[in-house]
């Protein structure tokens, strides 16, 4: 199946690593599973990278990560563009802030300058701004306080706020390796790598769309024929009211005066509460794209009321 043909992935992320043997020492990188890749970058799993393999640069920690990315194609675009922001074509010319200060190699092409934490979340805090990211559902996490620190000097010196429509966590505490089961996981443990916690979300578009009760459109009120169209539903629960994807987007657009053609959010007409584009595009790229995906967690639901009920007998 090629990427195009996919759901929207749970999660993608690009990261931030940082060796804790030698400070200055940074590595970019994208991945859909935070605890696996760090635990390849330090050896304790198979793959990793070249650049990570010293031993006495070892052990890596993660400080920044990005998640929200559309799709793998997305996050290494994102990924390519921070680690080379000297060259990288979605920066402006008049935007650049790091350039090449070395010989250029055989192929003519500006070498990459030496990263640091400073650089690394000035362009970080560039790229996130520019046209070819700044529509994107990205949210920012910082597990570093002195990363997090960084970013904040760095608003502070250009006198801009983060964009609105970004989510930025942090959580400075180390994650530690013998969690309670009762105790919210934390750091890159705390993220989630399937589609669970949308789980009541696609149960009630699936409910919906099974019993062909798509009804009208919550826009132009024309009748939604199931299976023939894209509808997406609101998120919010107790609301299964649903749309075309264009009356979607239309409604969405309303209030945009620049002319964008990704919606960020809007609120639902049938119940008013708030719709984030990124959420609503997940689930219907779920439904329609990853209908496996769908029915594996149907199946799953049906096995844990199984087993509750014959042990309640």
């Amino acid at each position: 199946m090629s990427n195009l043909a996919r759901p929207i992935p749970a999660l993608y992320t690009v990261y931030v690593l940082r060796s804790t043997m030698r400070r200055a020492s940074i590595y970019i990188g994208s991945t859909p599973h935070p605890v696996r890749r760090l635990k390849q970058h330090n050896g304790e799993a198979p793959g990793g990278a070249v650049r990570t393999s010293r031993k006495t640069l070892r052990p890596w920690e993660m400080i920044i990560i990005v998640s929200g990315f559309p799709s793998m194609v997305a996050a290494l675009k994102f990924e390519w563009a921070l680690t080379n922001p000297h060259v990288s074509l979605h920066i402006p010319t008049e935007s650049r802030i790091t350039f090449s200060t070395q010989k250029k190699k055989r192929s003519g092409v500006p070498r990459r300058p030496l990263h640091s934490l400073r650089s690394v979340v000035a362009n970080l805090q560039l790229l996130l701004g520019v046209k070819s990211f700044v529509r994107w559902p990205l949210s920012l996490h910082f597990l570093s306080r002195d990363a997090h620190t960084a970013w904040t000097t760095r608003l502070n010196d250009i006198g801009e706020p983060p964009r609105p429509s970004m989510k930025i966590h942090t959580d400075f505490e180390p994650a530690t390796s013998g969690q309670s089961a009762l105790e919210a996981p934390r750091g890159i443990h705390a993220f989630p790598l399937n589609y669970l916690t949308m789980k009541p979300y696609i149960e009630k578009a699936h409910n919906v769309t099974s019993f062909e009760r798509e009804g009208k459109c919550v826009h132009c009120h024309d009748e939604l024929e199931s299976g023939k169209g894209l509808y997406p539903m609101c998120p919010n629960e107790g609301c299964e009211a649903m749309g075309h994807l264009d009356c979607w987007g239309k409604h969405a657009l309303s209030d945009e005066n620049d002319g964008p053609l990704i919606p960020l959010e809007c609120k639902c007409p049938s119940c008013g509460g708030e719709v984030v584009w990124g959420d609503m595009i997940k689930e219907l790229s779920l439904r329609t794209r990853g209908t496996k995906d769908v029915e594996k967690m149907m199946k799953a639901k049906k096995r844990t009321k199984k087993a509750t009920v014959t042990t309640e007998a």
